[in-house]
């Protein structure tokens, strides 16, 4: 065959299109979930093809009691080290053992807190308590001088300021299909800004109620009435048109009996609404924290109040964290007593009781990989953990926790064990509550 000469006709080149930061992780590449760090960020926010990878695929499932019951509430707000850790790689990591929260069925609300201004929850947050009927918030937060600036420049001018502020903070949850904000105003509020925080605070409340079902806007306690800057510990006369305005109030730590009493007094139809904080880390002058947080949680349930427990994480950032699954346990179950439960109303119930990590992944039962692994997106649905001992007799013993060592399906499974004395015949043991509008079912 006879040589044929090649010629160049046009040479196509294409220069590459730098990945954006606030999609990609710098080091890896790969998908990550972020936030928004200031407020022309978010005037600027326009989903791109890049923000699909962000937006929860879990509906938030339906639950009994819905959480506009005026029982006593739960809400988590989860702090740990800045946030964006191993949970914003949308896709999983290979972290070992990584922090994860399966208590799902003892609470109401999950917040998701760091210091960046408009904190998104990482969508595999969203994902994992939405299948337990668990609310989402982000956080808006401005602290000190630089925040005092923020707020002047959107709440002390004209209506239509602060409506676009609220208008896209309401596009954001509905986009990425988490279900409100925690507002966490933490510095000094002109005397214009401060007239108008009410309005901005009703205004994003009626505006996410309107185009996010069940959303949600809790006002932290800061800020008084008259600008100041003033933690109460409690819902006082001087806060009280902020909580008026919202869903409801997180108030700071430092509260005694007396604080509760206090409010006991005069708070009356929207008793739940009011989430007493508990900060886990124990710092100040404190009632509990730490293993002793059940006593925080006895006093607030003794006056019917809701509680606000900040920063659990507590048990994985300061011991060690071999043993973090047993001290995981042992924290929600001194608490249990004190943590009204709801039920999951999903059918059909499907679950192999994955936390979403594990150092080996199965499937039906077989390894598939020896790697480590972390995906709250892979988390199915979690159990009620019991740990009961006979008073009575012989002495015998049940509980329930989770088995990382064998799985079904992702990276553990439930384990069941006891010690069973021979003269009893039968042992029950309540691990999931199943509703629907014709049963109520303890499995």
């Amino acid at each position: 065959m006879a040589s044929r000469e090649l010629e160049v006709c046009e040479t196509i080149q294409y220069d590459p299109v730098p990945l954006s930061a606030r999609h990609n992780d710098k080091d890896t590449t790969e998908p990550i979930s972020s936030y928004l760090s200031n407020l022309e960020e978010l005037l600027a926010w326009k989903p791109t093809n890049q923000d699909v990878f962000n937006i929860a695929v879990t509906p938030l499932a339906a639950r009994v009691p819905p959480l506009e019951s005026k029982r006593p509430r739960t809400l988590v707000c989860h702090d740990m080290m800045g946030g964006y850790l191993q949970d914003r790689y949308i896709q999983g990591s290979d972290a070992q053992d990584f922090y994860t929260f399966y208590h799902w069925q003892y609470i109401d609300i999950f917040v998701y807190f760091s210091h960046e201004m408009f904190t998104l929850p990482p969508v595999c947050w969203t994902n994992a308590a939405h299948k337990h009927g668990v609310s989402v918030l982000g956080t808006f937060i401005t602290e000190w001088e630089t925040g005092a600036k923020v707020c002047e420049s959107f709440l002390a001018g004209k209506e239509s300021t602060f409506h676009a502020v609220a208008d896209r903070m309401v596009q954001v949850a509905q986009f990425y299909q988490f279900d409100g904000w925690l507002i966490n105003i933490e510095n000094l509020l002109s005397a214009a800004a401060v007239k108008n925080t009410p309005l901005f605070l009703r205004y994003l409340t009626e505006q996410l109620r309107k185009h996010v079902p069940g959303g949600l806007v809790v006002w932290y306690d800061s800020v008084l009435e008259d600008g100041k800057l003033k933690w109460q510990n409690e819902l006082n006369g001087k806060n009280r048109v902020f909580f008026d305005s919202c869903n409801g109030i997180f108030t700071n730590y430092n509260w005694t009996e007396q604080n509760l009493e206090q409010m006991s007094s005069w708070v009356s139809d929207r008793r739940a609404d009011v989430y007493v904080g508990v900060d886990v880390f124990a710092r100040s002058d404190i009632v509990g924290g730490r293993f002793d947080t059940n006593k925080s949680l006895q006093l607030i349930r003794k006056y019917g109040f809701s509680a606000a427990v900040f920063a659990p994480g507590w048990v994985y950032e300061c011991l060690d964290k071999k043993n973090f699954l047993q001290n995981q346990n042992k924290f929600w179950s001194l608490l249990e007593e004190y943590l009204p439960v709801h039920s999951i109303c999903t059918l059909p119930f499907v679950t192999s009781f994955c936390i979403g990590r594990g150092n080996k992944r199965f499937s039906y039962g077989k390894e598939e990989g020896i790697e480590s692994w972390y995906n709250l997106s892979a988390q199915e649905l979690q159990p009620l953990f019991v740990d009961h001992t006979q008073e009575a007799g012989p002495g015998g013993w049940v509980r329930t926790q989770i088995c990382p060592k064998d799985a079904w399906h992702g990276g553990s499974s439930l384990l069941v064990e006891g010690m069973i004395p021979s003269n009893v015949k039968d042992v029950t043991v309540r691990s999931v509550l199943l509703a629907s509008p014709l049963m109520l079912v303890s499995v």
